[in-house]
């Protein structure tokens, strides 16, 4: 790749070039010398005109008169301009701007600095507009190939470089530009001209709401720390996107001169999924980033990103105590840019490489900078003084006495071994002084702004005009026509509107007093399904000419659907995608819209940030009544009635009486000219039924009984009989259990076009999925919907909630063949997934996976304490576990079969086996379901480090071996890929139990070898043989007269206490230093047993 920061080179007529500052000043005022000290308490005038001259010669003396773009290097003929640096350029000389407009005089400094702010950002519009073919891809499959440039020519704003040469995809570089975007335009600017570059803006909105799963090359541009060329899921551009998110929302691009049309809308949902993502994620910034200076700008200005303090000073201090030096911050343990040992003739590092750099990284004086202009912000000036009592030392000056801010400081090649035997015992240089024309713009420009706070001559309200720095409960709303963030209640009380679908269930319901209107009794408000509103957004950013479409299709939210819509003059209210009609079977169990209705009451209460209160539908149907589904119905609405569901306070009341407290979104960008055709969109009917007929209930049916589950046909008996048998079979058949294996025989045979007397083969088993689910046969349920290759609505989303908890997803069955999923997936390639790997053993284990990633999705992101310890997500050892607590709980009886359990009920089963382990259970138990949660004590993964930092040559474990090298030196203690690497080395144990052995094992040498330090490992660790040992150990205390062919049943080793003199973890203790005491143990001073 062309290396775009070569700042060593020497560049004798770049210094000829810019050493002669010609163009300080505007050409209407005399020139004046600009090596005149600042004046100490000099007026306003004087103190502006000493920044302004500093400003003029060292960033826009380099801005390009074309674009207005800012070069990366200011010397030479290849100028090439990053978006991120000049954006920075550009805010600088905003901000220079507004302290001029405190002077009626200032011939014209003013207008003159706020249009070369607004030359720049129009100059990177128009380098995006030039690529809207990649936004228009980008928005609908996020791949680095499709994503925005972040490098550009300075001079023709062409593209420079190809995605296979430079890691573009950088979400926080668009999120940044939309963030100065709502400043500018807030302060006064203009820069926004026309409805094409409106419709432009909306649809880099759509790119960056999906922040939250897109893995980008981030602010450093090399992506993982071991700059491979792999992209990671970042911390700080997640929260520049929902910074992003929040300025944008509402926001009219034309300022106070616009109008309904020139607004940006935001998917309030996708925004909430990027904040819970980016609090999931801190303190860390990436997997392979334990943490990384490029969070402060997200942290503080200019993004201030996050709400919550106690995570802010979590990070914060840890980014301050791993990555401060004498001469700035390192951007990350073991970077290797511009080290004297990086290799400049590669683009990517080779395995192990980054362990080189260790203890000589560069260290940027940019991030002292960003520490005063944070304590600026918070009212600390004891911050500020501290660090620009650090900063001015560092600081080189031009020949005019311009100051300049070096890009970093680095260990020269000759003082490289002893730095590293003594960190920071050696003196570091500047990577450039500005005498030779070299500048670090980015650099300057913040220097500049950190100088103007800190001499008050702009203030943090001028600079941030939308607030961003005030805490979230103190920030007023922009605009009452468009939802806009606000203040977070804790004690919010949800309004329902519960909604019957035909008359005669409203008067049906009536009778045990429960209100509710009809669609047609709230008219002329319309009632709409959450893909009607999707139709309607599908208006929002299409723009012909650019060849962009509008929002992309994606489904809305609980949080979307609780706000009233105002849309070609009709007033729409919205219910949950929960009430949709669909057609996989979880929806035909009452308990489990029962569940999904609480769910959606706590994730609005826990999330609802807008002005107003949310407004949730509850839509009511006839089917919801039959049977024995009415009973739990009723309790609910008895619920309702009484003000409290589920821990969340509701108030029920009429739509019409509800509409005046709700949040109002009008969706002005349907505008329909009069010779176009109006978009036609499907409120929900009234069920045109006799008022008074009486609604059918039907008798109750009870969960079938496990005999119904069974068939009465032996499939091995059947598979090898001709067609002819077995649709004769079929026709005779009323068992729906056999009339469904029958169909599987057919279907796999002659395929699903094969007809028979009731149609299809698909169409019969069809039929059986529907009569199986009205009669609550849930295991001929499951295998008919896995048959017909059924897929769940919301899986894609669950997996993607799993993902930015900071868990991996495997799909597959126990003991056979996973896939893990570490990115996020399409609905199309996970189902493709789940019916490969999970069709194997049993068909309904395919959909018995869906319902587990749907529940877990849920539990992760409500409560994502049951999932602590747990860092891969095993779906399928995970139905073992609850295949295991079923036999637990039968005892001596025969066990329930799981896909004989509701929906609801294996929802349950789910949160029952998560829940930490009863004290009365066996430890055989308690070890089988741990181990098939894969879950692990605290400080785990620390300690294995700490185990091979001691254990030259590895470890191996089931014919997993984890080799010390290249492991130490490419990664360090606590980052996730570290741990993620151990979860890989016990991935081929087959057994819970014993993966929950091999885990007390590694606790056990980590004690030992933390207490003796003289001793470490000779040879390759073999943890299997480790084990055996102690478990002929424990054979010998436990001998018993029974025969040999007992010898190799472990079962009373893995039911034995841990602790004690007979425990598990004393044998385990007596193997490990046998095998510690073969080595030779290393020679320590403080040995108390050398005697000279």
């Amino acid at each position: 790749m062309a290396n775009l920061d070569d700042d060593r080179t020497s560049s004798a007529h770049a210094f000829l070039k810019f050493g002669k500052c010609a163009v300080l000043c505007s050409i209407y005022e005399p020139l004046k010398s600009i090596n005149l000290p600042k004046p100490e308490g000099g007026s306003l005038w004087d103190k502006l005109d000493h920044y302004y001259r500093i400003v003029k010669s060292t960033l826009l003396l380099h801005q390009s008169p074309t674009t207005g773009l800012f070069p990366t290097k200011t010397y030479g003929d290849n100028r090439k301009a990053k978006v991120h640096d000049s954006l920075y350029c550009a805010a600088c000389a905003w901000a220079l701007a507004l302290a001029y407009r405190r002077i009626d005089d200032d011939k014209g400094r003013t207008h003159e600095l706020e249009h070369s702010a607004i030359k720049c950002m129009r100059g990177i519009l128009y380098c995006y507009m030039r690529q809207a073919d990649k936004v228009q891809q980008f928005k609908q499959d996020p791949k680095p190939s499709e994503c925005l440039h972040s490098v550009f020519s300075a001079d023709t704003g062409d593209e420079v470089f190809s995605h296979k040469e430079y890691g573009h995809l950088q979400i926080n570089a668009v999120s940044l530009f939309l963030l100065y975007l709502v400043e500018m335009i807030s302060s006064g600017l203009q820069i926004v001209y026309n409805t094409d570059e409106v419709s432009f803006i909306q649809n880099l909105v759509f790119c960056v709401e999906r922040a939250y799963r897109v893995p980008d090359f981030g602010v450093w541009e090399r992506g993982s720390k071991y700059n491979n060329g792999s992209p990671e899921l970042h911390s700080s551009s997640v929260g520049l996107a929902k910074a992003a998110l929040e300025a944008i929302n509402g926001f009219n691009l034309f300022g106070n001169q616009g109008c309904s049309w020139s607004v940006i809308f935001v998917d309030f949902d996708a925004h909430n999924r990027n904040r819970q993502t980016l609090c999931s994620l801190l303190p860390r910034e990436s997997r392979s980033h334990n943490t990384d200076a490029a969070l402060l700008p997200c942290l503080s200005y200019p993004a201030f990103a996050l709400d919550d303090e106690v995570l802010f000073s979590q990070t914060l201090d840890k980014i301050i105590r791993k990555l401060k030096g004498k001469y700035g911050f390192k951007r990350f343990l073991r970077d290797g840019y511009r080290t004297a040992l990086e290799d400049k003739t590669r683009r990517y590092y080779k395995p192990a490489e980054i362990k080189l750099f260790d203890g000589i990284e560069c260290e940027f004086p940019l991030f002292f900078i960003f520490m005063i202009i944070d304590g600026v912000f918070r009212g600390n000036p004891a911050q500020v003084k501290e660090y620009q009592d650090l900063l001015d030392p560092l600081l080189q000056h031009t020949s005019e006495g311009c100051p300049v801010v070096p890009k970093y400081y680095y260990v020269p090649a000759d003082f490289v071994e002893l730095e590293k035997k003594n960190p920071g015992s050696q003196k570091r240089f500047p990577s450039n002084s500005g005498c030779d024309g070299k500048f670090f713009l980015w650099g300057q420009a913040v220097y500049i702004i950190a100088k103007l706070l800190a001499d008050k001559l702009v203030s943090p309200k001028d600079i941030d005009p939308i607030g961003r720095y005030i805490p979230p409960q103190d920030q007023r709303n922009v605009s009452m026509r468009f939802s806009n963030q606000g203040p977070l209640e804790n004690d919010l009380v949800v309004h329902v509107a519960l909604i019957a679908e035909s008359q005669r269930l409203q008067v049906f319901l009536n009778t045990y007093g429960i209100q509710t209107q009809t669609p047609q009794q709230v008219e002329p408000i319309q009632i709409w399904a959450q893909k009607e509103l999707v139709k309607a957004y599908f208006h929002l950013g299409v723009n012909d000419k650019l060849g962009l479409s509008g929002r992309p299709d994606r489904p809305i939210g609980c949080l979307g659907t609780s706000k009233i819509y105002r849309i070609l003059g009709k007033t729409v209210v919205c219910y949950s995608i929960i009430f949709d009609l669909s057609d996989f079977y979880m929806s035909q169990d009452v308990m489990m819209l029962i569940d999904d209705i609480k769910n959606a009451l706590q994730f609005i209460k826990q999330y609802w940030k807008m002005h107003g209160r949310p407004l949730f539908v509850v839509l009511i149907r006839e089917d919801n009544i039959r049977g024995s589904r009415f009973n739990p119905i009723l309790d609910m609405l008895a619920a309702f009635r009484k003000g409290i569901v589920g821990g969340v306070k509701v108030h029920v009341d009429r739509v019409q009486t509800l509409i005046s407290g709700a949040v109002v979104e009008q969706l002005d960008f349907l505008r329909i000219a009069e010779t176009e055709e109006a978009p036609v969109f499907k409120s929900l009917e009234e069920l045109d039924l006799p008022k008074h007929s009486k609604v059918k209930r039907q008798s109750s049916t009870p969960n079938a009984s496990e005999l119904e589950q069974q068939p009465d046909v032996n499939i091995n008996e059947w598979k090898n009989k001709s067609t002819y048998e077995i649709l004769q079979k079929l026709g005779d058949c009323n068992c729906l259990a056999s009339q469904a294996l029958l169909s599987s025989i057919l279907l796999k045979r002659e395929g699903p076009n094969f007809i028979t007397k009731e149609g299809t083969v698909a169409e019969h088993i069809e039929r059986i999925y529907r009569r199986a689910g009205s009669k609550k046969l849930w295991s001929v349920v499951r295998f008919a919907a896995s048959l017909l290759g059924k897929l769940v609505d919301s899986l894609a989303p669950s997996i993607t909630n799993v993902l930015v908890q900071g868990k991996q997803v495997t799909l597959g069955a126990f003991g056979q063949e996973e896939e893990v999923i570490s990115n996020p997936l399409s609905p199309a390639v996970i189902k493709n997934i789940i019916y490969e790997k999970c069709h194997l053993q049993d068909e309904r284990e395919a959909v018995v996976q869906q319902e587990l990633v749907i529940h877990i999705g849920w539990i992760i992101s409500n409560s994502p304490e049951l999932f602590s310890g747990m860092l891969k997500i095993r779906i399928g050892w995970i139905i073992h576990a609850m295949k295991y607590e079923l036999k637990i709980r039968a005892g001596d009886m025969p066990a329930k079969d799981l896909y004989q359990l509701s929906p609801s009920e294996v929802k349950q089963l789910l949160l029952d086996i998560l829940q930490p382990q009863q004290q009365g259970r066996g430890w055989l138990n308690r070890r089988q379901i741990d181990g098939s949660l894969n879950r692990t004590p605290a400080g785990f993964y620390d300690r294995v480090w700490q185990i091979l930092e001691r254990t030259p040559n590895g470890l191996i474990v089931a014919g997993k071996f984890l080799p010390q090298q290249p492991t130490l030196s490419d990664m360090t203690m606590y980052e996730m890929n570290f741990s993620l690497l151990v979860e890989d080395m016990l991935q081929n144990i087959d057994q819970p139990e014993y993966r929950q052995i091999i885990v007390e094992l590694l606790m056990v040498i980590s004690v030992i070898l933390e207490r003796n330090p003289e001793l470490e490992f000779q040879d390759k660790v073999d943890l299997d043989k480790v084990v055996q040992e102690a478990f002929r150990d424990f054979q010998k205390d436990h001998s018993s007269p029974k025969g040999a062919e007992k010898q190799d049943d472990m079962t009373a080793f893995y039911n034995t206490h841990p602790i004690g003199k007979k425990g598990t973890c004393s044998y385990l203790s007596k193997a490990v230093i046998t095998l510690l005491l073969e080595g030779e143990m290393k020679p320590s001073n403080d040995d108390p047993c050398t005697i000279s």
